[in-house]
Order: structure tokens, then sequence, then C-alpha cells
């Protein structure tokens, strides 16, 4: 297995990016691992670790994508860009799976027009795993595309059902649609609709609405909606988990008690933040592309740059892929 790494793509870039590249290598999550970057910095970045021989090579890319510009002009006017050359290393297949840090509209449209989307696709969907209460849960779309409409929502269904039953082997997972209720005739147009598309569809195991409230119970497998609300709730998630943890250690360090207390329960407190922690999650799955594409978070460390690098590996294993592929290339096919 080899993953193409954009090496210059995530906020404390190269860094994170080697360092987890190194990680992944002696964990062996897959044989080799391209960094795709300025030769001379990473050449330098990498003297500082041990890695088996070999597991690590580098493919030479002297420009970066520049956030702060549109991601399509950046991808035209910058082919030599170390996310350009690390997707064209899949698109020529050079590598198996691209992973970046970098801008997640860059990631999207690079990976778009590189990889093109699956026949009978018509949106893209940006996939995460989500933590619950329960085991974790697939969230999408969480950013990919703002606007929506039913049978959009219903695509995510499928494409989600998919991967959970081939990546996460759910025998038939269970989908739900976010709304503001569960009664099927609450929400929006859109949300009424979908509610009633989806009910009809044999191959999805819908179970109908759920409120933000339950999205963190495990009540679903997989949890669908618009890019707009799946962004803002991703970010809530995110935030809400950091603000605990920092609670918790402003009240620890403002009572001796507490602090005892926190001995006693650390092995609890450590499974938590272990729950919560996004590094362990990965990063975003681009549904409905050719190949994988996975799109880790901005502040990426090392430990998270080396589950997305896991990820992407284990997803192509999978061979979830082939089988989206095979679905959306007969008219009315069933989840097999």
């Amino acid at each position: 297995m080899k993953i193409a790494l954009d090496a210059f793509g995530s906020d404390s870039a190269p860094q994170p990016e080697v360092e987890g590249a190194v990680l992944a290598a002696n964990e062996k999550h897959c044989s080799t691992i391209f960094l795709v970057g300025n030769r001379a910095i990473l050449e330098k970045e990498l003297e500082k670790y041990f890695y088996p021989e070999n597991s690590i090579q580098i493919i030479d890319a002297t420009e970066k994508i520049d956030p702060n510009e549109k991601p399509i002009t950046e991808l035209k006017r910058k082919k030599n860009s170390s996310l350009v050359k690390a997707i064209l290393q899949v698109k020529n297949q050079n590598a198996d799976a691209f992973v970046s840090a970098g801008l997640t509209g860059a990631v999207m449209a690079g990976s778009l027009l590189n990889f093109g989307r699956i026949h009978g696709v018509k949106r893209p969907a940006l996939a995460i795993s989500l933590p619950t209460v329960l085991e974790p849960e697939i969230l999408l779309d969480v950013g990919a595309n703002v606007d929506s409409n039913a049978l959009n929502l219903v695509q995510f269904a499928e494409m989600g059902s998919i991967y959970s039953k081939y990546f996460l082997k759910k025998k038939n997972p269970k989908v739900a649609l976010i709304n503001i209720g569960e009664e099927r005739k609450k929400g929006n147009e859109v949300s009424i609709e979908a509610y009633r598309l989806l009910d009809e569809t044999k191959a999805i195991n819908f179970i109908g609405n759920i409120e933000g409230k339950d999205i963190l119970k495990g009540v679903a497998d997989v949890v669908i909606c618009d890019g707009f609300i799946g962004n803002i709730m991703l970010k809530t998630v995110e935030g809400v988990a950091i603000s605990l943890f920092e609670i918790l250690k402003q009240q620890l360090n403002n009572d001796w008690i507490a602090k005892i207390g926190a001995l006693l329960s650390y092995p609890a407190f450590k499974y938590l933040k272990k729950k919560l922690d996004y590094s362990e999650y990965g990063g975003a799955f681009l549904l409905g592309v050719n190949e994988i594409s996975i799109a880790a978070h901005g502040r990426s460390n090392a430990k998270a740059i080396s589950n997305a690098i896991k990820f992407a590996s284990f997803s192509k294993k999978s061979k979830f892929l082939e089988h989206m592929k095979e679905y959306y290339s007969t008219k009315n096919g069933e989840i097999s």
C-alpha cells in the first residue's frame, strides 16, 4: 500500500506531516509513504527520525497552495504545488491513496478535477467518523456542499451506507436524517421530501429523523445532512470537547480536593479524552470520487497525520470504493 502525503498542507507544516509519516512507517500502516514537498526542507526534517529504509520517499514540489487565494485559481496556477503533485501520484497510479491537511476546498477541488466523480454520483460529500456513546457513526456531508436538494441527501445516504457496510463492517447500517423534530413532516421542504424518498429507497435502512441532541447517542450508523449544517455540527462538537477539558483543567487547578478526585478518576478521563480527540479519527473522506482522498484537519498533529495515513490505507483495503462503483453502475442496484 502506497500513500501520497501532501507534506505542506497543515497549519504547522511540514513538522506534523514528517513526524506523522515516520509514525505510520514505524507502525507499518503501509509499505511506502510519498512525502510531497520541498526536498531540501523535508530531508533536513527527516534527519531527526529513525524509520524503516525506503518506507518514506520524497517527491520534490517547490510550491504551496495559498489558503488566502481561491482554490481553483491556485490549483491551475501552481502545478508544482505539494497538493497537486501528491494528487497526481494517485492519478498516475504511483500511489493508492491521497492525504492532505491542506485547505479543504483545494483538497476537494483538486480531487474532483483529477479523479473525477464516480459515474452516477451527482455530488461528492465529505464524510467523517464521529465518536458516540456507543460506536463511531458516519456523518455526511460536513462541508462539500453548502446547499443540497432531497436527491443529493438520498445519495449521501447511499454512499454513507456503502462506506459503513464495507469499512466499518455494519451489516445493515441504520441511516438517520438530521432535522428539527422526529416527525416525518418536520423541517423545510427539502427535509420533508428527503424523508419521503429515503423511506421509499429499499437499499437504505432508513430509521427516520433525529434531532441534534441524539447525534452522539449512537442511535444511527450513518447521519446525513447538507454541508452547511454538517460543518457547523462538526465544529460545534469539536468546540464542546475542547471547552469541556479546559473547564475541567481550570477546576482541577483551583481545588486541591478536586485534584485528589482527578487522580482517582484518571483512567475515566483518559478514556474520555481519547474518545473525543479528533486526532484519533484520521480525517474526512471525500466520498463520490474515483480514488481515495482524505482531508485531514488543518491543525493536525503528528498523531492525526499518522492516523489519516492509517485511515487511507484501511479504506483502500476495505474495497468499499469498488462496491460503490458497482452500486452506481446499475440503475436500481441494491447494497449487497
